[in-house]
């Protein structure tokens, strides 16, 4: 099943960013168009493709064009969102590496600290060993967050970004 993504437009301008001065297939697309189409593609099952309608009021003056511009434009700007979602899970791993590094090393200095401290009985001693027990497991949050939690929505985004940088597009006019 194929479920649609229609965008109403007055130009085709308004589909691009304002801002950037390419005017070829590697043009970005405006935030606000490109937050519409990701909002609507997340509402959408996995399993169905995906199909892009934009619907123009005002007639381009070449309609051959426009529609390969848009097309295009559209699978340029969700492949570029793409690598860059990879780049940004790549940097996220490496942090997380670093961090369970520091955080190992950490929690291994608090215990060994805390196991100097086990012969103590006094209630300063036992208040300082589970003091560093703590602290050397809050150490490990970060890591832990990033192996638990952050990296899997990257991944869905990405995913995500590729259904829409093959999907196909079609413009319509107005007469």
């Amino acid at each position: 099943m194929t479920e649609l993504i229609e965008v109403k437009l007055t130009e085709l301008n308004q589909l691009f960013n304002s801002l950037d001065p390419s005017p070829f297939h590697e043009r970005d697309l405006d935030h606000d168009a490109e937050e519409f189409i990701v909002s609507w593609a997340q509402e959408h099952p996995r399993k169905h493709d995906l199909k892009l309608v934009v619907h123009l009021a005002k007639h381009p003056a070449d309609v051959a064009d426009a529609r390969q511009l848009v097309a295009d434009s559209v699978a340029h700007y969700f492949e570029y969102r793409a690598e860059m979602t990879l780049r940004d899970f790549k940097r996220l791993m490496r942090e997380g590496r670093a961090s369970l590094l520091i955080g190992m090393l950490f929690l291994g200095t608090c215990q060994f600290v805390a196991t100097l401290l086990l012969p103590a009985t006094g209630n300063w001693q036992t208040l300082g060993r589970e003091g560093l027990t703590i602290i050397g497991w809050v150490a490990m949050w970060k890591p832990l967050e990033i192996y638990l939690y952050r990296w899997w929505p990257l991944l869905t985004l990405r995913k995500l970004y590729q259904r829409l940088s093959r999907m196909p597009v079609e413009v319509h006019c107005s007469v």
